[in-house]
């Protein structure tokens, strides 16, 4: 099966590089693609947002599926606008996405179904949210209504930063509305799920490190780094998580007349009074992505294809009994403005059995040196038998690249009990 791949980050490399291990996969395209996405198969340059130019590809090279993993298409109804024409998708309907492009609709979906989760007030427009800033309760979290590339976030603890966050954000191409949310406590934890319509299947859950530097200091970011499994997220945990928040959210998607088909992605906080949920993603997470597929032992292809066809109830999900630590390596700068065309080196350096490298903000130069062009440049993935263990190979292999203004956080798991 040919396969045209919607996107250009490590996420999308990740999934590639998974298919391509299927006995059922043939050529792979990627719009845009990067660095790394040109050794498993051929970059269209097509962004990942140009709906038209997609649906032109698609007529010219009949591709037998396209799965469309970022945020912006899926939100602007590229799996629609596929499907409609004949071509079959992999993603959730714009309808669907909802529950991620829009934060203000998530809240209303989430108290509309009875799924635990913080409190909030949506305010519209600079003035509303200045007024609200000077007299809402804190720690306040304030986040823009819209997508942002994992950066319409902002955890305030004063006065002075609850004001200068709603500025911010409401001048942000995302941020004509914004949540003031009630600060939640606890540990994270991501769970990741393939969701077919009622049907869930659940990868092993994983926990991201947004803040740009060690200790969650500095500015969010679209995530510097991940692990798996997580220690607090134990056996009781996860069936709680089931019936509380899984279950009921694939089940007011049906309910609402928007079923969901894809990967949903849920952001938990596990507090002292119970789970509760953060934000919906309605697609694979990044990194978690690049930490969670390189334990899949089963075909992904298949499960993407059961997935859309309302049959993955009938597959048998197998993983590999192992932890996963993934660490970004990033631009100096990032996640303000960074520079690009630096050359990287070491990139091409062998690389150890269980160590993955995959590309994000990657390209090539003229000579067909990778280069860096993004903020998160690389992100290196390492599996072993503890987690202890993972951690240790991850950076060990970090250490052997580098270019100009490389930077990581050095403490990814290092909170987590196991490690």
């Amino acid at each position: 099966m040919n396969i045209l791949i919607i996107g250009g980050g490590g996420r999308e490399h990740a999934v590639a590089w998974t298919l391509s291990h299927s006995p059922k996969a043939g050529k792979l395209w990627f719009a845009p693609g990067n660095g790394g996405t040109a050794e498993l198969g051929e970059n269209t340059g097509i962004p990942a947002t140009d709906l038209a130019a997609v649906l032109t590809f698609c007529k010219m090279n009949h591709p037998d599926l396209v799965a469309v993993l970022p945020d912006d298409p899926l939100a602007l109804g590229m799996v629609d606008m596929l499907e409609s024409h004949g071509f079959p998708a992999f993603g959730c309907t714009a309808a669907a996405a909802r529950i991620e492009s829009s934060k203000a609709y998530a809240k209303a979906f989430m108290a509309r179904h009875g799924i635990p989760t913080a409190g909030a007030i949506a305010v519209e427009g600079r003035v509303s949210a200045l007024a609200h800033a000077e007299i809402c309760p804190l720690p306040m979290v304030v986040k823009a209504d819209g997508l942002a590339l994992g950066k319409g976030v902002i955890i305030c603890h004063t006065r002075q930063e609850v004001v200068a966050a709603a500025e911010a954000l409401t001048q942000s191409a995302s941020g004509s509305t914004l949540l003031f949310e009630d600060f939640l406590e606890g540990p994270e934890v991501t769970q990741l799920c393939f969701v077919s319509g009622a049907d869930i299947a659940l990868m092993p859950a994983s926990q991201d490190h947004k803040r740009a530097f060690d200790g969650d200091l500095g500015p969010n970011t679209g995530g510097m780094g991940a692990f798996s499994p997580v220690s607090v997220y134990d056996v009781a945990m996860a069936a709680r998580c089931m019936d509380e928040i899984y279950r009921p959210t694939v089940q007011g998607l049906v309910a609402d007349g928007t079923p969901f088909q894809g990967v949903l992605y849920f952001s938990l906080m596990l507090t002292a009074d119970g789970p509760k949920v953060i934000e919906y993603n309605a697609r694979f997470g990044d990194p978690e992505a690049q930490t969670v597929l390189p334990l899949l032992e089963t075909d992904l292809l298949a499960i993407m294809l059961a997935t859309r066809d309302g049959k993955l109830s009938e597959q048998n999900i197998r993983w590999r009994s192992a932890a996963a630590c993934c660490v970004v390596l990033a631009s100096g700068g990032y996640p303000g403005s960074y520079a690009k065309g630096l050359p990287i080196r070491g990139i091409t350096a062998e690389i150890p059995e269980d160590t993955f490298v995959f590309h994000a903000g990657t390209a090539r130069d003229a000579e067909g040196n990778f280069t860096t062009a993004g903020g998160r440049v690389l992100a290196v993935t390492a599996v072993a038998d503890t987690l202890a263990e993972a951690v240790k190979k991850a950076y060990a292999h970090v250490d052997t690249i580098t270019f100009d203004g490389a930077f990581c956080r050095r403490d990814i798991a290092a909170k987590d009990a196991a490690y």
